[in-house]
């Protein structure tokens, strides 16, 4: 598993309609890319942003980083929405999982 986690902050009066529409539609076209397994978005109370990628490979991800619609949004972004961010990368994370079971 490979695994992107990518926060940011949106410019003051960057246009939201606009944002949200690209965001969507990403989304929709990274579901579509082999490899891909799950995606999740949180905005905190402050405004940043985390999405939370998964991956089967770390080859997945950049393919899907160097998809040329996918680079052209990434511009868009860069030029009219982000006020700056991060991203992290991670190949191989430990993973521990819990699930309550009120039968036991």
């Amino acid at each position: 598993m490979y695994l992107v986690v990518f926060r940011s902050r949106k410019r003051a009066g960057y246009d939201a309609a606009a944002y949200a529409e690209h965001a969507d539609a990403m989304e929709a076209l990274a579901r579509e890319q082999p490899g891909f397994l799950a995606v999740k978005t949180y905005t905190a109370a402050d405004g940043e942003t985390v999405t939370i990628s998964e991956w089967a490979t770390r080859e997945a991800a950049k393919a899907w980083r160097c998809h040329p619609y996918h680079a052209s949004v990434q511009g868009a972004g860069r030029k009219h929405h982000y006020a700056g961010y991060t991203m992290f990368t991670c190949l191989d994370p430990q993973v521990t999982h819990y699930q309550y079971d009120e039968d036991v």
